[in-house]
């Protein structure tokens, strides 16, 4: 008896959204794999730092907070190479691009010298604050140190924006892994004082932090020169000169990045100056909602990179639609990630608190304060990812100013209304229901940071909605371009 062949169905052909979802994060994952290790290694040095002395711990502390608020800052204002490259490889123009990673690393060169002068000479603020011998001599110590690896970090992040933008990521989160790795076995050699090294304590850190730096540029150079993906852009295959008019739009375009993450980074440095009145209870609990939350905000920051490459694309090949589309989808993206971890946080934030300190009193403080970062998660990962497609369409200042409003005239002023002098409120403000009658304290700051990203998140909802708009009548095709 002959038997039947079974014909199997052909599945469905996945629709636009899923196709676009997949897409964006297949070139998101690698670039959260690489923030987290590059987020790991200053992780490491506190960590390590702690098993040498509880003075190595806070000098190490202290210079981190220094060396993280920098290179937070250059790294804006180095993205300003992400959307000009990306617009490049969307229209064709491949040729454009080695040009346009020259000058982005003269401006990288000449700022990255320019924080390590800024940064030597920040140390002697440590001179004048009241800190015991040892821990002023190691934050000192390792503001100087690390600020030698400041024109390699710049140099990095414009190699990481280019590499970024021709859709190749996944040699960022090799080296940066291999720096985490490298990171960690440097300091157990400096710190500790193994294989005949004399123990450095906190100081150790700041070399593994120096060498693992240079080591992240010269593996990602090398990962580039080695790969045919780079071939047809590599900008060092001829030496060319600053060329002023294009550092200029690089650095008008980045600058307001910068500023942007600078005023959120100080705005959470503000706040944890702000509670130190409070004991040691008030700044333990807030560092460990801020630790946590900064792990987790690593997966928006990503997916706002990843958003600003497929959106600059789209647009650099002349179709403004599919550059609305794939934004959308980006901000889609995020917020359901924040849902996730809304409610990841909110279920186990005592558990989560409890990883970090086992002083009840801390861990119950850090939970209350972990249950306001759940609460943020949506307006957070909206106000991250919509910035990113906003400046996919190269627009940087409008983002800068809304970001600049929720953190500065929003979240501080109102946090320390409510977390130190709630007796200051106008009485339209005071006579709210719920507003409280006696300082909230580390509370209070995150109460506001929930209403100041929420304002934030929304008007980047907004202008993205006008800017995608405004780009579906002006954005010339890809033939217009090329006929003219």
């Amino acid at each position: 008896m002959q038997t039947i062949p079974r014909i199997r169905p052909v599945p469905p052909e996945p629709g636009p959204l899923r196709r676009e979802t997949a897409a964006l994060w297949r070139l998101a994952w690698p670039i959260i794999v690489g923030q987290l290790a590059n987020v790991g290694m200053s992780v490491a040095d506190v960590a390590m730092a702690g098993h040498a002395s509880a003075q190595d711990l806070a000098g190490v502390a202290l210079g981190v907070s220094v060396w993280n608020m920098v290179i937070i800052t250059l790294m804006g204002i180095m993205m300003a190479v992400n959307p000009v490259v990306a617009h490049h490889v969307g229209a064709r123009e491949l040729d454009r691009i080695p040009h346009v990673v020259r000058q982005a690393l003269w401006k990288s060169l000449f700022l990255g010298l320019l924080a390590a002068l800024l940064m030597q000479a920040s140390a002697q603020l440590f001179e004048h604050m009241a800190l015991e011998p040892l821990t002023r001599d190691v934050a000192v110590g390792f503001v100087q140190i690390t600020s030698f690896a400041l024109p390699a970090f710049s140099a990095y992040r414009v190699l990481y924006g280019y590499s970024a933008s021709l859709g190749q990521t996944k040699p960022m989160m090799v080296v940066a892994l291999l720096a985490l790795a490298c990171n960690i076995f440097i300091n157990w050699l400096l710190v500790f004082g193994h294989w005949g090294f004399a123990p450095q304590g906190g100081l150790g850190c700041a070399w593994s932090t120096l060498i693992c730096v240079w080591v992240n540029l010269g593996g990602l150079l090398w990962w580039m020169w080695r790969s045919p993906a780079f071939a047809s852009t590599w900008p060092f295959a001829h030496w060319e000169w600053p060329h002023l008019p294009q550092m200029r739009t690089l650095l008008k375009m980045g600058l307001p990045i910068g500023v942007t993450y600078f005023a959120e980074t100080s705005a959470f440095a503000m706040i944890a100056l702000l509670v130190a009145r409070f004991g040691s209870e008030q700044v333990a609990a807030h560092q460990i909602a801020l630790n946590f939350t900064s792990l987790i905000f690593m997966v928006p920051l990503s997916l706002g990179v990843a958003v600003l490459t497929r959106v600059g694309q789209a647009l650099g090949a002349g179709r403004p639609e599919e550059a609305r589309f794939r934004a959308w989808v980006g901000v889609g993206s995020g917020l359901g990630f924040a849902v996730l971890s809304a409610a990841g946080i909110a279920l186990l934030r005592t558990p989560i608190a409890s990883l970090y300190t086992a002083d009840p009193a801390v861990v119950t403080l850090a939970a209350q304060l972990l249950l306001l970062a759940a609460v943020f998660q949506l307006s957070d990962a909206a106000q991250v990812v919509t910035a990113g497609a906003i400046r996919g369409y190269k627009i940087t200042r409008a983002p800068m100013w809304v970001q600049m409003v929720a953190f500065w005239v929003v979240s501080l002023p109102l946090g320390y209304l409510l977390g130190i002098s709630p007796e200051w409120a106008p009485a339209w403000l005071a006579a709210l229901p719920g507003y409280p009658t006696q300082a909230m304290q580390s509370a209070g700051f995150w109460l506001a940071l929930v209403f100041g990203l929420t304002v934030g998140g929304s008007g980047l909802l907004l202008l993205l909605r006008q800017v995608a708009r405004a780009h579906l009548n002006d954005t010339p095709t890809a033939q217009e371009k090329a006929l003219a």
